[in-house]
């Protein structure tokens, strides 16, 4: 994972806002099994640097975040440590501080005013249209640190830009013209598509029974739970104008028209009751919580559900997945009311018999038998081609070609232009594509892609740049490592 992050990312010391703001919002992701025992510890000294517990997480949890985003709903912490995410956050919080080490060396500070500028320009702390404390206050309590703690993650990540700046490289004209040109060439080709949807095979038992046979591990039950829980339905209770006035002063940010504009008192007024009776709500939840704890109170409902049936927010449903047998859950908002669950028992997936298996592993089998014979069909058909002559396409050509859709046909362009084949075959989703270049051409020169090219030319270089200064600094400070749990 490591090796793949640094040959095909791009360095991620560039800019401060993707280590220090990206937890702002979105708050700190779990940490499994992994500890060191305490918040103030120390993972690794680079140079006369500490990197503390606290540093550490903070660059777990921009690099979960990053993932997060990029996969959506899919990308949770059992990807995350096949992914071997935890490294790869080690590695580059050791990166970063050997690059703070040289600052360091060089004599580079930074001052209170040049944080103070970074600070405003941060959308999660503007209020009416400027900085406000308060908010500022709120959002680092609500992300389980404070103003100290932030403000020393933003002075490195200036201090980081500061030596980037000084590597910083720019493309001359002659090389943005050149590659301008060469980026954007074009070949005269010919193609032929074959689809898989137009492929039969013959899906008998005893083939698909050999197939599961080859992939049972493939076919396995969810993984289920047995719970107990309790719900606590929406308190509704009676507030004085003064409480609601009060509750609105407080968080009149919080209260707003679909246009962002802030409601007023009015306006506010239902949306602030039912906050109040869901913070009284909350009260009643944790009392009993506290009396379930202790053994004085009992569950009223009992379920065992598979991973894919439980029915409650993402973030919830993830609670119970992270937990283990015996955990009691704090209580957790679910729509209009308070759910305290145990997790009494957790049902690992087992291999699923053939008969249960039969329709996944039969849709399967298709697919497969369905690809070889594609497979046979393109290498026959490659042998004496004959295509369509579509003329010459660029890399961004995908509508001259039909049977494909964009994203297959921005995928075939891809992959043909990164071919140095004359003549082959390329996959792309469900089809196979028979092409031949008949002719190639250097494109014309077009200035308006030159900010684009530049951008490239740029990001390879200082990337090339940044990478070989980390190889040297590892030769120039001492690294001492704690181990890294896998």
């Amino acid at each position: 994972m490591i090796t793949w992050m640094q040959k095909h990312k791009k360095w991620l010391v560039i800019t401060i806002w993707i280590s220090t703001i990206a937890f702002v919002g979105a708050g700190f992701v779990g940490w499994g099994s992994y500890d060191y025992g305490s918040k103030g510890g120390a993972v690794a000294v680079v140079g006369d640097r500490e990197i503390s517990v606290d540093e550490y997480q903070r660059e777990y949890s921009s690099l979960y975040e990053q993932y997060a985003r990029i996969f959506g709903e899919q990308f949770n912490q059992e990807m995350a440590d096949k992914m071997n995410l935890r490294k790869a956050a080690y590695e580059l919080t050791v990166q970063k501080n050997l690059i703070l080490s040289y600052a360091d060396e060089l004599g580079f500070d930074v001052t209170n005013e040049e944080i103070a500028k970074q600070l405003v320009q941060i959308p999660g702390f503007i209020k009416d249209g400027k900085f406000d404390k308060d908010t500022y206050i709120r959002v680092l309590n609500q992300n389980r640190t404070n103003p100290t703690e932030f403000e020393a993650s933003m002075k490195r990540d200036i201090l980081l830009q500061k030596v980037e700046s000084l590597f910083r490289v720019q493309a001359n004209k002659n090389e943005i013209e050149n590659l301008n040109k060469l980026l954007f060439s074009e070949d005269d080709i010919s193609i032929k598509i074959l689809n898989q949807d137009e492929i039969t095979v013959d899906v008998k038992d005893e083939d698909v029974k050999k197939y599961w046979e080859a992939n049972k591990n493939n076919y396995k039950s969810q993984t289920a739970y047995d719970l107990e829980f309790n719900e606590v339905p929406l308190v509704s209770e009676t507030f004085s104008d003064e409480d609601i006035a009060n509750n609105y002063s407080k968080f009149k940010i919080d209260y707003k028209k679909e246009d962002g504009k802030i409601k007023s008192l009015e306006e506010a007024r239902e949306d602030i009751i039912k906050a109040l009776n869901l913070k009284a709500t909350k009260k009643v939840a944790l009392k009993k919580y506290l009396k379930i704890k202790k053994g004085e109170e009992n569950f009223d409902n009992k379920k065992t559900v598979s991973e894919d049936k439980l029915s409650y927010s993402t973030e919830n449903n993830g609670r119970i997945q992270k937990s283990i047998p015996g955990d009691l859950l704090k209580p957790f908002l679910e729509g209009d009311k308070y759910i305290i669950v145990k997790v009494v028992n957790k049902i690992f997936p087992k291999t699923l018999s053939y008969e249960k298996a039969k329709d996944l592993a039969s849709a399967d089998y298709a697919k497969v038998a369905k690809a070889e014979k594609l497979e046979t069909e393109a290498t026959l058909a490659l042998k004496n081609f004959t295509g369509t002559n579509i003329g010459y396409v660029a890399r961004d050509s995908f509508d001259k070609l039909e049977g494909l859709n964009k994203e297959e046909a921005l995928g075939f362009l891809n992959k043909l232009f990164a071919s140095a084949e004359k003549m082959g075959k390329i996959n792309v989703g469900n089809k196979i594509v028979l092409y031949k270049i008949n002719d190639t051409r250097l494109a014309s020169y077009d200035k308006s892609k030159d900010e684009a090219v530049k951008t490239t030319i740029n990001n390879l270089y200082n990337q090339e740049m940044m990478n070989n200064l980390v190889k040297s600094l590892e030769n120039r400070y001492e690294v001492q490592s704690t181990e890294i749990k896998e």
